[in-house]
């Protein structure tokens, strides 16, 4: 292979990374761990964060590219489960086999707190990735996503309620007189 045609793997490849994710997820996953570990051997703690922070920095920013990418799929529900249960599954089984491959066996109850913070997670991907935070290469910068996200994470919070309230309110509309026609 040529040199520049390696080059050009190396950049399409890298074209599919976003470092903002990248950089986030590595951080909060970290911390994630330390405190499901907080009452196990200095040891086998230092190992497994270690072992996230490299192995996640390499590939959550992957992985969010790939979420970015399913965004726009012509198909946003296809695109929406992609972002928020197929790249996390996947996500999450290479993290685990990553863990195995190195000894550092990880407890059942930092997995579980790890599986649900993905979980959580890939739905406030979705929620701000779809607000246009979070994407690379669209000429935000990584500030002016910390500065929407106040207002994001208040707005993810309450869109349970929103969704419920919204139901009610349809629901008391479709059962009045009149409202079918």
């Amino acid at each position: 292979m040529s040199p520049g045609a390696r080059f050009s793997v190396r950049a399409h490849a890298f074209s599919f990374w976003n470092w903002k994710c990248a950089l986030l997820s590595a951080t909060a996953r970290s911390l994630v761990y330390l405190a499901a570990l907080r009452h196990s051997g200095p040891h086998g703690r230092q190992s497994i964060v270690l072992v996230e922070i490299a192995y996640v920095a390499l590939t959550a920013g992957i992985y969010a590219g790939l979420q970015q990418r399913a965004l726009g799929l012509r198909s946003r529900l296809l695109g929406n489960v992609l972002v928020a249960a197929g790249v996390p599954a996947l996500a999450q089984v290479f993290d685990w086999l990553a863990h195995r491959a190195v000894g550092a066996a990880v407890p059942a109850r930092a997995t579980i707190a790890v599986s649900i913070f993905a979980g959580v997670s890939a739905l406030f991907h979705l929620f701000v990735m779809r607000r246009g935070v979070f994407l690379t290469g669209r000429g935000f910068s990584l500030l002016d996503d910390f500065r929407r996200i106040p207002r994001l994470v208040a707005a993810f919070v309450a869109a349970p309620a929103v969704v419920i309230i919204s139901f009610v309110v349809g629901t008391e509309r479709a059962a009045e007189p009149g409202a079918i026609l």
